[in-house]
């Protein structure tokens, strides 16, 4: 007995212990594996899921009927007064309107990656190097850039020395100062801060696409801007759809370079920024969670508009 028990290997134990919890006898055409072995896998990404996102998400909408603090122990209940109070007094609402200027940015910034991903789908020189360049700005932490920005926007900085370097010093401003350039700035940052992600996705979707289609719209004599409208755009909807969605999410959430390069200041405050200093400057957590549960819904109402304007069909492609 014990010589049979020096035999046995961490596998032999391991599957001695998973052969408790999981049983193989048949009942009704299935096994007991195919029924349980999907939950043990689950049970801990579920677990992770319930315990920081649902929850979480739970305890904010109920935290938005009331008129928390953050620090009492008791929580009293307003019912919808932090709704009406958000909708009634402007200056929790007319942040929105910096949410635009980033909003903007975000077709820029798609209609540039799209650009780049047509062009370096096919043969084009030095194209490694190229696809390495613009997805390089969405690896660098956000902290780094916002800092890096802030030096390279502050007066007589890396802006204002290049273009005082090409004869065009009279066009410096204070561009983080001045409340009718400084959004501009930052969206720009955005931009050139998310551009790669949106380029890595089109560029999966146009290389997934059968390059047979391509030989075949070559032999009818279509160009590239042809083979662009009939067979990149319609093969790739459904990442567009995708990152239309992302666009809005993430003007709507802006929030980590604004708070970094500005803190929000001169006009520069965007929805987020405004929750965090209700939340945490102010101490009124039940007011800043009903802004997030605000945020949250115009979020999935702009998204389920979306999909039912641009369904989300299968598109079959074929030469």
């Amino acid at each position: 007995m014990s010589q049979q028990l020096a035999r046995r290997t961490p596998g032999d134990t391991l599957r001695t212990i998973t052969s408790r919890f999981v049983r193989t006898e048949v009942r009704g055409g299935r096994t007991h594996t195919a029924i349980v072995m999907p939950w043990l896998f689950l049970a801990i990404p579920l677990a992770l899921l319930l315990t920081f996102t649902y929850i979480p998400v739970g305890n904010m909408i109920w935290y938005s009927f009331t008129s928390w603090d953050g620090l009492d122990q008791t929580k009293k209940v307003v019912g919808f007064d932090n709704f009406l109070r958000i909708f009634t007094q402007p200056q929790y609402w007319q942040v929105f309107a910096v949410s635009l200027y980033y909003f903007a940015a975000s077709f820029l910034q798609m209609a540039l990656a799209l650009y780049f991903a047509t062009i370096l789908s096919f043969k084009t020189r030095f194209r490694s190097l190229f696809k390495g360049i613009l997805f390089f700005p969405y690896l660098i932490n956000a902290v780094a850039i916002a800092f890096i920005f802030l030096f390279f926007f502050r007066p007589g900085g890396t802006l204002d020395a290049v273009l005082g370097f090409l004869g065009m010093g009279g066009l410096s401003i204070q561009w983080l100062g001045n409340p009718d350039a400084v959004n501009f700035s930052l969206a720009g940052v955005a931009i050139w801060r998310y551009i790669g992600l949106n380029f890595v996705l089109f560029l999966g979707a146009i290389q997934s696409i059968p390059g047979e289609l391509y030989e075949a719209a070559d032999l009818d004599g279509a160009n590239k801007w042809h083979q662009f409208r009939y067979i990149i755009a319609p093969g790739i909807q459904r990442i567009i759809s995708l990152s239309f969605i992302l666009a809005i999410a993430g003007s709507l959430s802006a929030f980590e370079l604004p708070f970094i390069i500005t803190g929000g200041a001169n006009g520069s405050t965007t929805f987020v920024i405004q929750t965090i200093q209700t939340a945490f400057v102010f101490r009124k957590v039940g007011l800043a969670s009903a802004m997030a549960v605000i945020l949250l819904i115009i979020v999935l109402l702009v998204t389920w508009i979306q999909r039912k304007v641009v369904p989300d069909e299968k598109v079959t492609l074929s030469s």
